[in-house]
C-alpha cells in the first residue's frame, strides 16, 4: 500500500477539523450528554470507519481493507477496556458529569499524540528490524496473561502514577473543579489549576500505558503505518460518546478480560510465528527463515476477534442477568 503524503496531509486536516468541531460543541456547552445524543455520535463515528474502512478497498484493495477493519475493531475493543479506568478515575476525583465530556476529550487529544508517536517509533524499528516482532509477540502474550489475573482477582482499583503524584505536590491546586476552566483564583487572587488539570493527567498517562500493548497489537495485523494510525484515530474518536452510552453496561462485562486476553495472546504468537517465518536472527535455525511457521491470513485474524469478542460479550451479558435474577430472588420482601 503506497500512501503518498498529500493523502496523509487530508487525514489529519480532517481529524483536526473533527477535533475542532468537537472541542467548540463542549467548549461551548458542557454537559452531560443524553443515551439519545452519545448513540448519534457513536453510529456517526462507527459509520466514519466503515466508510473509510470501504474506501481503502476501492482505493488499495480487499487485504488493505480487511487490514483496517480488523484494527479498528482491536483497537475499539481495546480502548472499551480503557474505559473501565476512566469511570474509576471519574469516580476517584469526583469529576462532576457535566465536565467528563471536556475530561475525555482532551485525554483522547493527548492520547492521538502520543499514539501518533509511538507508532512512527514503531513503524521505524519494523522497517530496520524485523526481531522486533520477536518481542512485540511476546509481550503481548505477557500482557494476556496480565489480564487473566487481573479478571480472577476482581481488581477495579486505579493506583496514582509518579506523574500525578508530582502534579499534585508541586502543583497549587484548588479544592473545587469551579467553571471547568484549568485555573482559578483564590480569595486573596492568587492564581490555581483545578482538580481538572490532575484527571487530565491521569487520563493521558493511563492511556500511554494502555498504547503499550495496543500499538504492538495493531503491528501484529497491519504493517502499513497509514493503516495502523487510522485505525487508532477511528477507535478513539468516539471512545468519549461511548463512554456515556455504555454508562453500567460496562458494569456488566465481566468476561471482556478474558476476551481481550485471547485476542491479544492470539495476536502475540501470530507475531512470533510471522517472526519466524521471515527470521533473520542468527541463533534461531542459523538465521534462515522456519519453513513449518505459518502465515494466518488476515481473514481469519479478523474471524477469530470478532467471534471471541461475540462470545466474551455474550457470555458476559448472560451471567450478569443471571446474577441478577438470584439476586432479585434472594431479596426479602
Amino acid at each position: 500500500m503506497n500512501v503518498s503524503a498529500w493523502v496523509w496531509i487530508v487525514t489529519l486536516v480532517v481529524l483536526v477539523a473533527i477535533l475542532a468541531v468537537d472541542l467548540l460543541i463542549i467548549g461551548r456547552r458542557p454537559h452531560e450528554p443524553s443515551m439519545k445524543e452519545a448513540g448519534s455520535w457513536v453510529a456517526f463515528y462507527v459509520g466514519l470507519a466503515v466508510l473509510f474502512g470501504a474506501g481503502v478497498w476501492i482505493t488499495s484493495g480487499g487485504t488493505a481493507a480487511g487490514e483496517f477493519y480488523t484494527g479498528w475493531l482491536t483497537e475499539y475493543s481495546l480502548s472499551v477496556d480503557n474505559l473501565f479506568v476512566f469511570v474509576i478515575i471519574m469516580a476517584r476525583f469526583a469529576v462532576p458529569r457535566h465536565l467528563q465530556q471536556k475530561v475525555l476529550l482532551i485525554g483522547i487529544v493527548l492520547a492521538l499524540l502520543m499514539r501518533g508517536a509511538f507508532i512512527a517509533a514503531g513503524a521505524a524499528l519494523i522497517s530496520q528490524f524485523s526481531w522486533v516482532f520477536y518481542i512485540f509477540g511476546a509481550f503481548l502474550v505477557y500482557t494476556a496473561f496480565t489480564l487473566i489475573k487481573e479478571g480472577e482477582n476482581d481488581e477495579d482499583d486505579f493506583k496514582e502514577n509518579i506523574l500525578i503524584r508530582w502534579a499534585r505536590r508541586a502543583l497549587p491546586v484548588s479544592s473545587s473543579f469551579g467553571d471547568g476552566r484549568l485555573t482559578t483564583t483564590d480569595s486573596v487572587g492568587k492564581r490555581l489549576f483545578t482538580p481538572l488539570l490532575i484527571v487530565m493527567i491521569a487520563i493521558g498517562t493511563t492511556d500511554l500505558l494502555f498504547a503499550l500493548d495496543s500499538i504492538p497489537a495493531i503491528f501484529g495485523i497491519t504493517k502499513e503505518p497509514y493503516l495502523v494510525f487510522t485505525a487508532n484515530v477511528f477507535a478513539l474518536m468516539g471512545l468519549r460518546q461511548l463512554y456515556f452510552l455504555l454508562g453500567g453496561l460496562l458494569q456488566r462485562l465481566v468476561y471482556l478480560n478474558y476476551g481481550l486476553a485471547a485476542v491479544l495472546a492470539f495476536i502475540g504468537v501470530k507475531l512470533v510465528l510471522e517472526a519466524l517465518h521471515t527470521n533473520s536472527v542468527p541463533f534461531i535455525n542459523s538465521g534462515h527463515h522456519v519453513s513449518w511457521a505459518p502465515e494466518i491470513p488476515i481473514w481469519l485474524s479478523l474471524v477469530v476477534i470478532v467471534g471471541t469478542l461475540g462470545i466474551a460479550t455474550v457470555a458476559s451479558l448472560v451471567k450478569s442477568s443471571r446474577d441478577r435474577r438470584k439476586e432479585l430472588l434472594n431479596t426479602p420482601t
